[in-house]
C-alpha cells in the first residue's frame, strides 16, 4: 500500500480544490457576486475544506488528522447549507446546485 507523502495527493483534497474553483466561479457572477455576505461566507467555507485537510495532514499524527478531517466535513455541511441559500435566492440553478452538492 502506497504512503501519501503530501496532502496534494489526497483525493478528498483534489475534489475539494475542484469544488472551491466552482464555488469561486459561480459566486462571482450576477447578483451572487453582489451579495457580499453570502459570497464571502461560501468562499470561506470552500477554502476551509481543503485547508483543514492540508493542515491536518501536515500535523503528522493520525489523531489530529482525523480531527481536521472532521472539521473539513463540517465545512462541507456549512457549504451545502449556503448553497441552499444561493438556490433559494436564485443565484444558482437547480442543475448547478446538484452539480456543486455532488
Amino acid at each position: 500500500m502506497a504512503t501519501i507523502e503530501q496532502f496534494e495527493d489526497i483525493e478528498a483534497w483534489k475534489k475539494g480544490r475542484e469544488l472551491r474553483r466552482a464555488i469561486y466561479h459561480c459566486s462571482r457572477l450576477g447578483a451572487f457576486g453582489k451579495d457580499f455576505a453570502l459570497r464571502d461566507q461560501i468562499r470561506r467555507a470552500s477554502v476551509s475544506i481543503t485547508s483543514n485537510i492540508a493542515e491536518g495532514f501536515e500535523r503528522g499524527g493520525n489523531k489530529e488528522f482525523i480531527q481536521f478531517l472532521a472539521n473539513a466535513k463540517g465545512s462541507c455541511g456549512e457549504l451545502r447549507d449556503q448553497l441552499y441559500a444561493a438556490l433559494d435566492e436564485r443565484y444558482v440553478s437547480a442543475d448547478e446546485f446538484k452539480s456543486l452538492c455532488g
